[in-house]
């Protein structure tokens, strides 16, 4: 009797458990888009954030959004325009510090706005593509065409950038603290959690890759704990030639654009070929008021 009790006790104990890990996994189903994004939904202007050189870009997308980015044309014929595509925090303020030093050598710059960062509508993996492709589209009626640009993802933004190197033939492209797919990073983070099979934003930069066909820059952190710069080092040994890596030793996830890694863009930048840029020129967008 007492041996059976305690078969029984302990079946209950087991079922407890399975079933507290059952609503544990729907929550995290349910909560994903909580957990993936975190943004500012404040709507800011670009010289609230000492960029007074930028202004408002409206690009319409696919489902009839009306996304604002941020933009500034080159200062000359043989620059490239960059195309930045930010992480899953805050907005695009935040990031000042890192196209900064692009303007300042005479880049163009196009901050590319997302959903529900200071937009309408809601982050999602498919709606941030449209968003990126509706905002390259603009980019284009302004006369940039896609061998002017150069694509620069970070963070998250890192899955966008990649997206959109398959669909567009930029001139290059950056990626900063990038992985090989969002359930991949999640599940080395959460073993005991079937991140793969929970996860719909994936994301899943590691199979296309293999479509990118232009010069790389990856940057990444030796130091990285959000995401593990092992999956930097397998995107990069997958990606097509030419290819380039800059692994900071001392820098993590939030840091690692450092002085040296802006030196380090910023050579890259100008060794790329310019060539084909001298038939292209250019146009600003017409001034907005704030």
């Amino acid at each position: 009797m007492a041996k059976g009790h305690l078969v029984r006790r302990a079946s209950g104990w087991v079922l407890t458990l399975v079933l507290v890990y059952l609503v544990f996994i729907s929550s995290l189903g349910l909560m994903q888009k909580s957990l993936m994004y975190f943004p500012d939904h404040t709507r800011f202007v670009p010289s609230e954030w000492a960029l007074k050189e930028l202004e408002p870009l409206d690009a319409k997308t696919e489902d009839d959004l009306t996304i604002t980015s941020w933009y500034h044309p080159a200062l000359a014929r043989d620059k490239f325009t960059i195309v930045f595509f930010q992480g899953n925090a805050g907005h695009l303020g935040y990031r000042n510090y890192k196209v900064r030093p692009w303007l300042d050598a005479g880049y163009g710059v196009l901050m590319v706005g997302y959903r529900g960062f200071g937009n309408p509508g809601s982050p999602s993996e498919e709606g941030l593509y449209m968003d990126a492709a509706a905002a390259l589209d603009e980019l284009n009626k302004h006369g940039v065409p896609d061998k002017a640009i150069v694509l620069y993802g970070e963070s998250m933004g890192t899955g966008v950038a990649t997206q959109m190197a398959t669909e567009h033939n930029a001139a290059a492209l950056i990626l900063e603290s990038p992985y090989t797919s969002v359930p991949d990073v999640g599940a080395d983070r959460y073993p005991l959690v079937p991140v793969h099979l929970l996860l719909r934003d994936r994301y899943d930069s590691l199979s296309k890759i293999k479509d990118v066909h232009m010069p790389l820059l990856l940057l990444h952190g030796e130091l990285d704990q959000v995401v593990p710069i092992k999956f930097g080092k397998k995107l990069f040994e997958a990606a097509n030639e030419p290819k380039q890596a800059e692994f900071v030793p001392d820098a993590g996830h939030s840091d690692v654009y450092t002085l040296k890694v802006q030196q380090v863009i910023l050579n890259f930048l100008a060794k790329l070929p310019t060539d084909p840029l001298l038939d292209t020129k250019p146009e600003a967008p017409e001034s907005k008021a704030e």
